[in-house]
């Protein structure tokens, strides 16, 4: 009982990891590989041959502009996946969460221990991005350290938003449509493969507003030497905003349905 209750939850998550596990660890070295070499090196080759690739992409090669954006997409991806789901699951399946609200567990802990689980799990894949990419002249560089630090938040900023979401659902009929509506244009239009500059003037704004581009902004300038972060502060903060409103609303939800 001296181990705090959100560790506790974090425990239980783990538990049920230790089944999967080395098929997402593996997943997490191989998929970014694939990227790197299709995406990075085959596409790459195609648009560094371009006359005005160079100054489109900041003076860098586009296996560099693309590789550390993967940080971030990696992190969206995981954290917004596995917040749909696997949340629902521990109300309307397994009830697990209904298990441990039956505890001295109170509803609030059980949302940040699912807070820390998702950095964990988050953290987990990024890292294994993190190593491919230390495979690489280009992208071997001690800015990865902060580039898992970032990669990790904006997977929370996903991961949290999307928990609160899935924890009010008696089904999962709309998570593919949070997939397809969501999380797959972010991935697309985020920043990762071009710069935000060649959308349409209209939708610009919204990339600025996302999460994703300000963790992109951020790996890519930590990565790649001569690539500017921008303004730090600022792209943290608008991360940050999207991890405490997002768990905040988690908390919430939480609370008003186990308390049901």
């Amino acid at each position: 009982m001296s181990t705090p209750a959100p560790l506790l939850v974090w425990e239980g998550h783990l538990a049920v990891y230790r089944k999967i596990w080395k098929s997402h660890v593996l997943g997490a070295f191989v998929q970014p590989l694939l990227y790197l070499v299709g995406m990075g090196v085959g596409v790459g080759s195609l648009v560094d041959a371009n006359a005005g690739a160079d100054a489109a992409l900041g003076g860098v090669t586009y296996f560099e502009f693309l590789a550390p954006a993967l940080l971030a997409t990696t992190a969206m991806t995981s954290g917004g996946q596995t917040s749909l789901w696997e949340v629902l699951d521990g109300f309307l399946w397994s009830n697990r969460y209904r298990a441990m609200s039956a505890t001295p567990v109170s509803p609030r802990q059980i949302a940040s221990g699912l807070a820390l689980w998702h950095a964990t799990r988050t953290a987990i894949v990024v890292v294994g991005v993190a190593l491919v990419l230390a495979l690489f002249d280009e992208t071997r560089s001690w800015g990865l350290v902060p580039a898992v630090f970032v990669a990790v938040l904006v997977g929370l900023a996903f991961a949290m938003p999307i928990s609160a979401w899935a924890s009010t659902r008696d089904g999962g009929a709309s998570f593919p449509t949070i997939i397809r509506f969501v999380l797959i244009p972010m991935f697309l239009f985020g920043g990762a493969f071009f710069p935000i500059d060649q959308l349409p003037d209209w939708i610009q704004p919204v990339a600025y507003v996302t999460p994703l581009w300000h963790g992109i902004e951020l790996c890519r300038g930590f990565v790649i030497d001569g690539i500017d972060p921008g303004p730090i502060g600022i792209h943290l903060a608008v991360i940050g905003a999207y991890v405490a409103v997002g768990t905040f609303a988690c908390a919430g939800t939480f609370s008003r349905r186990l308390r049901s």
